[in-house]
């Protein structure tokens, strides 16, 4: 009968670009080294029936996030759309993991814009300063869809923090329905240890039933 560790092993066998992997069951804790989307991983331990958190990617000071909201009233009750994970491999280069849910089907395009000014949302983040490929959402998510793109852009990740990443339905304009987050640092592997949180007194695993309820499931 495989072992826990082997099940661990196994379930994370077909995600691309993972060149090493250390299970610690006693800390609870999967290191994977590699260049693998974060969100297939925890995609692929969640078909486990388990759940996963991301506690680090990258080196210190190379990670950022973003998360996705509209902005639009009819999204009112459920405003968070999607993810954006950026860990650099470089000065000037960097991957992002972009994950949307809960969309319309269809063709969207991603861009990043100079300012973080999300008062009326994309209307405020000013002019774009890199357009992502168009991405589809294609794959049914309820009633709705979802998708996912792993993409190498050629900036660095410290010229961006403060700025927004941006998600419209046409590829030169935005508006006040397209959905946009500020791009925030995040931590790198190993800068993030803690089990509760210090502003909440929530450990980790209550904060990630909080972020599901949100709609940041990967």
């Amino acid at each position: 009968m495989p072992t826990a560790v082997e099940n661990e092993f196994e379930a994370l066998k077909p995600v691309h670009g993972i060149s090493k992997l250390d299970v610690d069951l006693d800390a609870q804790k999967i290191t994977v080294k590699g260049h693998a989307a974060p969100s297939k991983i925890i995609e692929a331990i969640q078909k486990t029936g388990k759940d996963a958190i991301i506690r680090g990617t990258g080196k210190p000071n190379s990670a950022a996030v973003a998360i996705l909201e509209s902005f639009d009233e009819a999204d009112k009750q459920t405003p968070v759309k999607g993810l954006a994970r950026m860990v650099a491999t470089s000065p000037d280069e960097m991957y992002v993991d972009l994950t949307l849910s809960g969309v319309k089907q269809g063709t969207y395009y991603p861009s990043i814009r100079e300012s973080g000014n999300i008062f009326k949302g994309a209307l405020t983040t000013g002019k774009s300063i890199y357009d992502f490929p168009p991405i589809e959402a294609n794959t049914k998510d309820g009633e709705l869809y979802k998708c996912q793109e792993f993409i190498k852009v050629p900036l660095g990740i410290s010229g961006l923090i403060g700025r927004s990443l941006v998600v419209s339905h046409e590829p030169k304009n935005v508006f006040w329905e397209s959905l946009c987050g500020v791009i925030a640092r995040s931590a790198g592997a190993w800068e993030n240890d803690k089990y509760v949180c210090s502003c909440t007194g929530k450990t980790i695993w209550q904060e990630r039933v909080d972020a599901v309820g949100r709609g940041i499931s990967n």
